[in-house]
């Protein structure tokens, strides 16, 4: 095995944003999060100070959504955003472009958009993660978008949100890595809903993915490490 827990553990943004998820249900995620040991818990903004609560102490970092689903929100909407989320205790905000001003190729206002938010965000020390919705793109609107974040040092840049009509292609993420500078890590969401499918984004050099299936993802980590250990003993 050319992994460990903590390698696959760490690449995890436990999802919780399905706006049918109940306060219990997102209670007994962040509880679960924490157990398993996950890179963060991606949260509904509404309560994200209280999974900051039950995320301190532990190396899970509480992170939410800026602009989402859509990202047609205006800048200063989104800006204002970002700071509530900074102050309820984020850590890292995942931020939907404006999709609209993408296929319109508003790039001045894309890049601005970006801009305001990272500048706010990394004022705060937090980091942050910029969602293209790909399925809605063409791949020259792709590549410019990196391009974009690349200049703007954003932290990740992200196929998804999981709500859109498509999830992360492998297509997509060998070329959002090869038209991200090395310093603009890539986060695949939508469809990584196994062990196998996690190695898969994980050998295209993807750090970080949204999962909805954390557990069963992770159970199955400790069962192949387990028998890969017990191989070699016997």
């Amino acid at each position: 095995m050319d992994f460990t827990y903590t390698d696959i553990a760490k690449m995890i943004d436990h999802s919780l944003l399905n706006p049918t998820l109940t306060a219990t249900d997102l209670e007994q995620g962040i509880q679960a999060a924490r157990a398993y040991d996950v890179a963060s818990v991606c949260i509904m903004p509404y309560y994200l100070r209280r999974c900051a609560e039950l995320l301190a102490g532990s190396s899970v970092i509480p992170s939410t959504t800026i602009g989402f689903p859509h990202g047609g929100h205006t800048t200063a909407a989104k800006v204002a955003e970002a700071r509530q989320a900074l102050a309820d205790g984020g850590v890292e905000l995942d931020m939907v472009v404006n999709i609209s001003q993408v296929l319109s190729g508003g790039w001045d206002y894309v890049r601005a958009d970006i801009a305001a938010v990272a500048a706010v965000t990394h004022a705060a020390g937090g980091k942050i993660k910029v969602i293209f919705e790909n399925c809605y793109l063409n791949d020259d609107q792709k590549i410019r978008l990196c391009e974009i974040c690349g200049e703007l040092r954003v932290d990740w840049v992200k196929t998804s949100t999981g709500y859109g009509s498509g999830g992360a292609t492998d297509a997509d993420l060998r070329l959002m890595r090869s038209h991200a500078p090395a310093h603009v890590q890539v986060k695949a969401a939508g469809g990584v809903r196994t062990l196998d499918r996690a190695l898969e984004v994980r050998a295209l050099g993807v750090t970080r993915f949204g999962a909805t299936q954390t557990v069963a993802i992770l159970e199955e980590c400790k069962r192949r490490l387990n028998h890969t250990l017990s191989e070699g003993v016997s």
